[in-house]
């Protein structure tokens, strides 16, 4: 019995030897020293969801603007910031081509369009008597309803749409180390946020103020 005793103790006390001398070996997982790989894994992630994050508060705004806006400023943009050293001619050439952008972004929620009676589509500016047709041809009649006259809320849509491409713009560090030399961390400070604000007012004046143009840019009517 004692025998038997002891045998049942020392194989019942065997593998808890085992896990004690392994849990005090140099190269046990517990006492192996971090793995510097797997932090730099989690920073990668980190910063690819802050990436993704800041393209879905940019993305979102492109709703708002012009088709071909953003597009043509992303063409230009290159050749305007030349090789990045912000001289006086480029400066010059990124502010020339912001004006041009927010002036297009205004004046085209100014625009409207009808189909008339030959299945064409006019384009032309909507004014306070009514709208301005760029080019009617002979014998299309140009409509006088009250929605093609200009009002408020075309200038609420103007103001919103230079805001938005105000923001995509100063999104660009190419833009910023022109314009506001020297104020790198501020800039990024500011713009963390800037866009999400743009995106979420913009979002709820379009809601307030709907959008019934047609005009240059949009979706033809």
């Amino acid at each position: 019995m004692d025998e038997s005793s002891g045998i049942s103790i020392s194989m019942d006390a065997s593998p808890r030897r085992d896990r004690e001398r392994a849990a005090s070996h140099p190269c046990s997982p517990r006492s192996s020293p971090p793995n510097p790989s797997a932090a730099g894994g989690r920073k990668r992630r980190a910063v690819a969801k802050g990436l993704q994050s800041t393209l879905s508060k940019t993305s979102m705004l492109v709703n708002f603007l012009p088709t071909g806006t953003l597009l043509t400023f992303e063409m230009l943009l290159p050749s305007a910031s030349g090789d990045g050293s912000c001289s006086a001619v480029s400066t010059g050439m990124i502010q020339a081509l912001l004006g041009l952008c927010a002036a297009s972004c205004f004046l085209f929620h100014f625009t409207d369009s009808f189909r008339a009676a030959d299945g064409k589509v006019y384009y032309g500016i909507v004014t306070p008597r009514g709208l301005a047709v760029f080019k009617a041809g002979a014998g299309v009649e140009v409509p006088r309803e009250e929605r093609f006259r200009m009002g408020f809320v075309d200038l609420v849509h103007a103001v919103m749409s230079v805001m938005v491409f105000a923001a995509i713009a100063l999104s660009d560090h190419r833009v910023t180390n022109c314009l506001f030399p020297g104020q790198r961390a501020e800039m990024d400070e500011v713009m963390e946020s800037f866009p999400l604000m743009v995106g979420v007012v913009c979002s709820a004046l379009f809601l307030v103020f709907p959008n019934t143009r047609f005009g240059i840019g949009c979706m033809a009517a």
